[in-house]
């Protein structure tokens, strides 16, 4: 991983972007993480606006809760179900 200075980022992104395959690059402001950029191994456009999407990550972690409090069923069982 290597981390950069907002400031100091002023390269053309698509620069940027050919350096990730060797690791994830931290945009920060005064030593905070603002920016991310990181390799997309294997995913879909459709996989990338879905885990940025604050509405679909609530009910994400609702269904998570959920499941933790009134726990919830193997995957071995839904296939048996299916079956």
């Amino acid at each position: 991983m290597r981390v950069i200075e907002q400031q100091d980022a002023t390269r053309p992104l698509a620069e940027y972007a050919a350096e990730i395959r060797s690791g994830a690059i931290v945009v920060t402001d005064h030593g905070h993480p603002v920016a991310a950029l990181v390799p997309l191994d294997d995913a879909d456009m459709e996989t990338v606006k879905l885990s940025s999407a604050p509405q679909f990550m609530r009910l994400i972690e609702q269904a998570r809760l959920a499941a933790k409090i009134e726990g919830g069923i193997s995957a071995a069982e839904i296939r048996q179900r299916i079956e």
